[in-house]
């Protein structure tokens, strides 16, 4: 919750507050900029009250606000929290190479005219893949712990207009996806040298890496636990709009 500001917490906690009659504080899986969307976040919560639960998905979506969707809610162990439970999460970036922008796509694809070469984006990828310290690739600084992070895996595609690259690590810092986009697609774009993604790792600089990609073409697609996987691809990733 942010006051003064609309969030999907708050949007949230005031929908399960009304159905259960109580303070709700949700705890999630990953934090999400103005801007960025979302078709993977789990949340969850404790109540004391009584509800018939396999329905609360369906009592939430009739007075949640209309860009607000609850999929599937479960009642799950005590122990279990969505935040510190999760295994990895998994981030999809959306990119329109295009001359012609899209009316209907602009919210959810950063659009990039001229030439993206897949390969050099793939190469520069390779070195940031692993155990690393990503202080170059993040935005504030977390007040507590480590910039170190384990980035699983870094997949780049594209379908039609669109590049999608998909992301997967066990967290991720302030802005770290949409700067290692930034970055990547300035290789891409042949403004920087495959090999000098590796040099910006190693400067711990953050004005060393390339500019932070647009939040538009963000997506937090997935949160996968010991025996569940949220990932949900996003829409735009599976049509073709004009």
């Amino acid at each position: 919750m942010q006051p003064q500001v609309r969030t999907v917490a708050f949007e949230l906690e005031k929908a399960l507050g009304k159905i259960l009659n109580e303070p709700i504080r949700l705890s999630a899986a990953g934090r999400t900029d103005s801007g960025v969307h979302a078709t993977g976040q789990v949340v969850s919560f404790s109540t004391e009250r009584s509800f018939p639960f396999e329905r609360l998905a369906i009592a939430l979506n009739s007075i949640l606000p209309n860009d607000i969707t609850v999929c599937e809610a479960e009642i799950v162990e005590p122990s279990f929290s969505a935040r510190f439970s999760a295994l990895e999460r998994t981030y999809v970036y959306v990119v329109l190479n295009s001359e012609r922008p899209s009316a209907l796509l602009r919210r959810y694809a950063n659009q990039v005219r001229g030439s993206l070469d897949l390969d050099r984006l793939r190469q520069a990828a390779e070195s940031l893949i692993g155990e690393h310290d990503f202080r170059s690739f993040c935005g504030v600084l977390p007040e507590n712990g480590t910039t170190v992070r384990c980035l699983n895996r870094i997949d780049a595609r594209r379908q039609g207009d669109l590049m999608v690259l998909t992301f997967g690590a066990d967290g991720f810092l302030h802005h770290m996806v949409r700067t290692i986009t930034g970055t990547l697609l300035e290789v891409a774009a042949g403004r920087r040298e495959a090999e000098s993604v590796k040099e910006i790792l190693e400067t711990r600089d953050r004005q060393k890496a390339g500019v932070t990609a647009p939040a538009c073409g963000l997506f937090l697609a997935g949160v996968r636990y010991a025996d569940f996987d949220s990932y949900r691809d996003p829409p735009i990733c599976s049509s073709t709009l004009p």
